[in-house]
């Protein structure tokens, strides 16, 4: 079993609201083989509580557009790592010292990644060169 497309395009759109916002290390991962609740996570990181703050608003306004309202919202207040239950696609959005201490892209290694389908932001390009 793979995600859904419907999965996808969620998880793309919430992505593209991420990068609005400049999250940093946008992945997003096929968790529907080892999961039964969810197809995708997506996962973003910030360098500060405010942003992450800011990305998980992006994101829910973003998503809401879409008729599309989390099931299930975590770590608001704290802004350190943010989770957004979108039932088909699970959202986090975590500080970057979090992300590293937690490393969910190493705990989900064995599943595929996704093409979110994002253009280079330009000051990453200018890191790049």
């Amino acid at each position: 079993m793979t995600a859904t497309e419907k999965s996808i395009e969620i998880a793309r759109a919430a992505a593209k609201a991420a990068s609005a916002k400049i999250a940093r290390d946008i992945v997003a991962i096929d968790v529907s083989d080892r999961l039964a609740i969810t197809d995708v996570f997506l996962i973003a990181s910030a360098p500060n509580e405010r942003q992450v703050n800011a990305i998980v608003d992006g994101i829910e306004e973003e998503l809401h557009k879409q008729d599309l309202r989390p099931v299930r919202r975590e770590g608001r207040s704290e802004g350190r790592w943010v989770l957004l239950d979108y039932a088909e696609v699970v959202i986090h959005v975590q500080h970057e010292e979090d992300r590293v201490f937690y490393a969910l892209e190493r705990l989900w290694k064995d599943c595929p990644a996704i093409d979110l389908q994002l253009e280079e932001a330009p000051a990453q390009a200018a890191e790049a060169e």
